[in-house]
């Protein structure tokens, strides 16, 4: 069965390998070294391309040069593709890389309905899959696998993150403008079981076709229903249309409140200042947190051309980064084939880089670390490119993510 038309295969593939980078000139003995590839699968040329894409790569190739694995016993290629934001794309890339081209791991995969195919292809693979950008909580949730580790964020954390402070504020009532696929729904419903869970209503929701250029009739909808907030539960360039627009309808002025689920800060350079300031949303890494991510981002923009760090730029490079110190700890390099095993290892040492600092990452794949809620500056407060966050309150690990105890994650229930 052809999964794709043939154009598109070929401009995955040329993209593949046009993207195949070793990690540097190499010395003689280290040639004979097992070699271990990782895959960046993302979006890069569409709607995720500013909040993964090449800078997922960038950083991926960077976590390499940082290691050093051939210092450790082991060589590590990095290839990447274009996924075009089609599901059917990005399964048959996964499985050539699987099946072809000696692929270990797939990383970063924003997207949250390829994620989900790319997981099940890794489990019937045994590969590795590095979740970096895609957000569904279903990932460590009812489609968990031993092979998956989340990285970045997911759409629990999010919601609670944003959702709870806006109530916090008296923001009570919500209306959804929810991205009509995987992620979407997703994020719409781990954000209502936390406002109903805090006291909020949901007056209503409406569906956005993925990648749509008008928001208008969809906001004069939220706009009918009279709620204090309306949730956009979208991401990339659907968020910044929706937010750009929102504001050309007078939403805000009127009285409304737009409280972005999941906002990166591309998206508030792309949307600016002017119409941004004041917006609540949950990241999970900053640039500007601290002397590592500064030093980090610093060494990113000098090799991007000047563009700043996103979250899952920074997820992909510490999750390819913790799969490395887990291969490194593995005795027999063999064993780090299997992606079950390389996951179990990954696991059973705690994490620890300069982006995320020290954390853990729990049986159902779920890493945890500290989460951060932010409001956008006013432009007089930004001191130049990029200053866009003040920090408004720090949320600890253990409390960031869905609880273990609440999970439908099937290797959890299973022991219960």
């Amino acid at each position: 069965m052809r999964l794709f038309k043939e154009a598109s295969l070929k401009t995955a593939w040329a993209v593949s390998v046009a993207t195949a980078v070793m990690a540097g000139a190499l010395p003689a003995a280290a040639q004979d070294l097992p070699v271990f590839r990782v895959g960046v699968l993302n979006d890069q040329s569409g709607l995720y391309s500013d909040i993964a894409g090449l800078g997922s790569v960038e950083a991926a190739k960077m976590a390499v040069e940082d290691y050093k694995p051939e210092a450790k016993g082991f060589r590590v290629e990095i290839v990447a593709a274009d996924h075009q934001n089609k599901t059917d794309v990005g399964a048959a890339i996964t499985r050539s890389w699987f099946d072809q081209q000696g692929v270990d791991v797939v990383a970063d995969v924003p997207t949250s309905s390829i994620a989900l195919a790319v997981s099940e292809i890794a489990k019937a693979k045994d590969k590795v899959f590095l979740v970096a950008s895609a957000g569904t909580s279903d990932l460590t949730g009812k489609a968990c696998t031993p092979n998956n580790i989340h990285w970045t964020y997911d759409t629990w954390a999010l919601a609670n993150g944003t959702a709870k402070a806006v109530i916090g504020q008296g923001g009570d009532s919500w209306y959804f403008m929810t991205a009509d696929y995987a992620f979407g729904h997703s994020l719409e419903r781990d954000a209502v079981e936390i406002i109903k869970a805090n006291g909020g209503t949901v007056l209503g929701s409406v569906r956005t076709p993925f990648q749509t250029p008008d928001f208008s009739s969809f906001l004069i909808q939220a706009q009918n229903s009279r709620a204090k907030i309306i949730a956009l539960a979208n991401s990339g360039g659907d968020t910044v249309a929706s937010v750009k627009q929102a504001a050309e309808f007078g939403v805000t002025s009127g009285g409304q409140k737009l409280a972005g689920l999941l906002v990166f800060l591309t998206d508030v350079h792309s949307i600016g200042l002017e119409t941004a300031q004041g917006l609540l949303l949950t990241e999970a890494f900053y640039w500007d947190m601290n002397p590592g991510t500064r030093d980090w981002t610093k060494r990113f923009v000098q090799r991007t051309n000047g563009r700043y760090p996103t979250m899952n730029q920074a997820g992909t490079y510490a999750s390819v980064l913790h799969w490395m110190k887990a291969v490194a700890a593995m005795p027999d390099k063999k064993e780090a084939r299997s992606g079950q095993q390389a996951v179990a290892a990954m696991k059973a040492m705690p994490t620890d880089d300069a982006l995320f600092g020290k954390g853990s990452v729990r049986a159902d794949g779920r890493t945890i670390h500290d989460m951060y809620l932010f409001e956008v500056k006013k432009p007089a407060e930004s001191k130049g490119p990029y200053d866009y966050y003040k920090l408004v309150q720090t949320i600890p690990g253990d409390q960031a993510f869905r609880p273990l105890a609440t999970s439908e994650c099937p290797m959890i229930t299973a022991k219960k």
